[in-house]
């Protein structure tokens, strides 16, 4: 049994994370400021006698003592992280440095979970651990990505300067139950619209191509990562890439929908191109994606004709859907 910090852990991938920690027999400790996380993804297990729910956001300093801290707070999509952008980069700046100085008190392992946001509008393909990205950091995506940068460098500097166990993931899209239908994210708007009859909006011509990974793969690749001996970066993806368009139309298909897909311009420094080399996923954690995207789907769109906020209103800021929407990863505190 291990004492496990998860932040972010009431967010679409904490909360997934939570529940496989919990199943394996671990003690949780769930820091999150609800900013994105929501109370109904972690209300199975609020009363269970190894989890503890603190809230706290992680710009302020956290202490709490851990074996181990996996690391998700960010807003990660689009319409979350565009809302506040500085508050978004200091999450990723000021929270890193208190979640790794609180690592460091602890002599905790800490996995990073970073983003293929690192990698910008990426000009190689697939995009592999040792490409430097293309990213603009004066654009509307960079309290996002330049974040998430500055915190893998930050990662990396703790664990030169004092020995500090380091894991760092890099998360492509993630897609599943849990997900805020109003995130802003490709499959989550697709899917909302579908269901409610709206017209399914894309960026562009949808020849743009992202990977779909689902969540269950995912979080198992963050908990072989965490036991991994190896530092990284790790890319965590689908080497699988579709078209915005082909995931629109796959969309339609299972949920039945008539909508019509209508386009819009393509926003700035939305990627063209995103999906990534899992070499190493492979061959340091023996994993890739088991699930697949029909599949995916098919569970998502379940969860959505049940989820209490689908019929809520559109938010009127951020970007409303068919663009990049980040990794769908992090989780939100």
């Amino acid at each position: 049994m291990t004492a496990i910090l998860v932040t972010g852990g009431a967010g679409f991938l904490g909360s997934h994370l939570c529940d496989r920690l919990i199943e394996r027999g671990d003690d949780v400790i769930c820091v999150d400021n609800f900013f994105t996380g929501r109370e109904e993804n972690i209300a199975a297990l609020v009363d269970h006698p190894r989890f503890e729910l603190v809230r706290h956001d992680i710009v302020q300093p956290l202490y709490v003592d851990a074996e181990q801290v996996y690391n998700l707070a960010c807003p990660a999509s689009p319409v979350a992280y565009q809302f506040n952008p500085i508050k978004t980069i200091k999450t990723s700046t000021v929270g890193m440095v208190n979640v790794l100085g609180l690592a460091k008190r602890c002599q905790a392992r800490l996995l990073q979970t970073s983003t293929s946001e690192v990698y910008g509008d990426p000009q190689v393909h697939p995009q592999t651990e040792d490409y430097w990205g293309h990213v603009n950091p004066l654009g509307p995506r960079s309290c996002y990505d330049e974040g998430k940068r500055v915190a893998e460098s930050l990662c990396m500097n703790y664990h030169v300067e004092h020995g500090l166990e380091i894991r760092i993931v890099r998360i492509f899209n993630t897609y599943g139950p849990r997900m805020d239908p109003h995130d802003g994210r490709v499959i989550s708007n697709f899917i909302r619209q579908a269901l409610a009859g709206e017209p399914l909006t894309i960026y562009g011509e949808g020849d743009q191509t992202r990977s779909f990974c689902f969540v269950d793969d995912l979080v198992e690749g963050l908990m072989r990562m965490m036991d991994c001996e190896r530092t990284g970066p790790v890319n965590l993806g689908n080497p699988s890439e579709v078209t915005i368009g082909e995931t629109a139309e796959t969309i339609k298909r299972l949920t039945g929908s008539a909508s019509e897909i209508v386009r819009v311009d393509l926003p700035q420094d939305d990627p063209k191109r995103r999906c990534p080399d899992i070499t190493r996923a492979r061959d340091w954690l023996n994993w890739e994606p088991t699930t697949d995207l029909d599949t995916g789907l098919g569970r998502t769109i379940e969860s959505f004709r049940d989820s209490p906020g689908l019929a809520d209103p559109v938010p009127e800021s951020g970007p409303e859907s068919g663009s990049e929407s980040a990794t769908g990863t992090e989780a939100g505190a």
